[in-house]
């Protein structure tokens, strides 16, 4: 159960953190953060996070990571569905704080940071553009952490690894998709906006899952061969 609070209350940090900071701070006239200030907070999430709550939970914060992990041996499957129902939840929490701040306000949510492709994509890009940066971006990321997190790594700097990690995934792929990586991030806001961001959710859950395994496999090949 302190496991899966501690994903819980990462995933709730890293969607309130990421996507309030999309969603109440970067368009701001004059003194907005924009796409680096967004990239950023996700960074930052992630990196508090894992540092606050990785030496209980490991910090996933992300059904994708808890996958890859999976597919990396680094964790079990018995785990996995307690782990990933704590993200989702933890991620709707966040999602529903940022819609209470701003519709208390009687202001309108917008795209509420939500994930898209096609018309939905912030300047335009289409499924296979969106499939192929999300899948790229979230194989990369996975690949971070295995390597980060390893016993063989320097001791202390994962986080830092990781969090740095997720910043340039933003900064490259915000305008692609609005940078998803993450089913439990992507599900929280969809949820909230609907219509068609609902229809392709199926994306943002599917693509970084498999990639997200990919990487798993992928690490498993590397640490056999290096331990021959």
């Amino acid at each position: 159960m302190k496991r899966n609070l501690a994903e819980f209350f990462g995933t709730f940090w890293l969607v309130l953190g990421g996507c309030g900071s999309a969603v109440l701070a970067a368009g701001v006239p004059d003194v907005g953060i924009g796409y680096a200030g967004v990239a950023l907070a996700f960074g930052l999430t992630v990196l508090t996070g894992a540092y606050g709550l990785g030496h209980i939970s490991g910090a996933h914060f992300n059904p994708a990571v808890t996958f890859g992990l999976w597919a990396g041996g680094r964790f079990k499957a018995k785990d996995i569905l307690p782990y990933v129902i704590s993200q989702i939840l933890g991620a709707i929490l966040a999602a529903t704080v940022l819609y209470v701040v701003v519709v208390s306000s009687g202001m309108e949510i917008g795209s509420f940071a939500a994930n898209g492709y096609g018309e939905l994509s912030p300047n335009g890009y289409s499924l296979t553009a969106g499939i192929i940066t999300e899948f790229v971006m979230t194989f990369m990321f996975l690949l971070v952490i295995l390597g980060a997190t390893d016993e063989r790594a320097p001791k202390g700097f994962a986080g830092l690894a990781i969090g740095l990690a997720l910043t340039l995934i933003h900064l490259i792929s915000i305008p692609v998709t609005n940078t998803s990586v993450n089913p439990a991030r992507s599900i929280s806001q969809a949820l909230f906006v609907g219509g068609t961001y609902i229809t392709q959710l199926w994306m943002f859950i599917l693509v970084p899952v498999v990639a997200a395994m990919c990487a798993g496999v992928v690490y498993r090949f590397f640490k056999a061969e290096v331990s021959k």
